[in-house]
């Protein structure tokens, strides 16, 4: 699976958390769940449970506490993938 289509997953991922459907329309790498997206933090924690079941990873406590954007959590999950 290619960046573009992580980033088009992990959006589809997000999507039913989203508060803010233009900041979505607009997500960039740089996007916050919390500040831009408007994710609250109980979901945000649906967020990482989901990434986990689409992409078969499992997420420690130290990767979740950094995944705060679209990129850091792309980033991870390239990184377990890469461990797989």
């Amino acid at each position: 699976m290619s960046k573009d289509n992580r980033i088009e997953v992990l959006k589809e991922i997000i999507k039913p958390y989203v508060n803010d459907q233009i900041a979505l329309d607009a997500l960039q790498l740089e996007s916050d769940f919390i500040n831009d997206l408007k994710i609250n933090s109980a979901h945000l924690v649906d967020v990482i449970l989901d990434i986990e079941d689409k992409f078969d990873i499992t997420i420690d406590t130290v990767s979740m506490e950094k995944m705060l954007t679209v990129g850091i959590a792309l980033e991870i999950i390239e990184e377990k993938l890469s461990n797989k």
